[in-house]
C-alpha cells in the first residue's frame, strides 16, 4: 500500500470510528499533539490541541448537545501527507429540536502514521439555523 493510499486509510478509519461510536478508536488515528480547528461560525469555533482538548471542546458537546450527530465523508481526495474529505454533516440540536444537513470539507495533515491537523469547512449559516429557537 502506497503512502497516500495509508493515509486515506488512517482517515478513513477515523469516519468509521465515529460513526461506530468508538471514542478509542477515533482518537487512536490521532497525533497526540493534533492541532484541531472548528470554523468560524460554527457552534465550537477555534483551534484545539490534544486529545483532552478535543475531547471537552468539541467531541462532549457534540455528543451531549445533538441527537443523531453525524459527520459522513462521501469521498477522499488524497496527495502527498494531505487528505481531503467531502462530505455531510446532520443531526438535531437538542434545545431546539432542529434538525439541519449541511456539507462540509475537512482537510487533514498526516505526520508519522498519525492525524496531526484538521481544518474544518462548512457553511456554518445551515448549523446556526439549527440552533436558533
Amino acid at each position: 500500500m502506497s503512502n497516500i493510499e495509508q493515509n486515506r486509510a488512517l482517515v478513513q478509519k477515523l469516519y468509521a470510528g465515529f460513526a461506530a461510536g468508538d471514542l478509542p478508536a477515533v482518537l487512536s488515528t490521532m497525533a497526540s499533539d493534533i492541532e484541531w480547528t472548528e470554523a468560524e461560525g460554527y457552534p465550537y469555533a477555534g483551534t484545539f490541541v490534544g486529545h483532552d482538548a478535543v475531547v471537552q471542546s468539541v467531541f462532549a458537546k457534540l455528543m451531549t448537545e445533538w441527537e443523531g450527530y453525524q459527520a459522513v465523508p462521501d469521498s477522499t481526495v488524497a496527495e502527498g501527507d494531505t487528505v481531503v474529505a467531502l462530505g455531510h454533516y446532520s443531526g438535531r440540536y437538542s434545545n431546539t429540536g432542529k434538525s439541519f444537513r449541511a456539507p462540509f470539507v475537512h482537510v487533514w495533515t498526516v505526520r508519522d502514521n498519525k492525524l496531526a491537523r484538521f481544518i474544518q469547512h462548512t457553511d456554518t449559516a445551515i448549523v446556526q439555523r439549527a440552533l436558533e429557537a
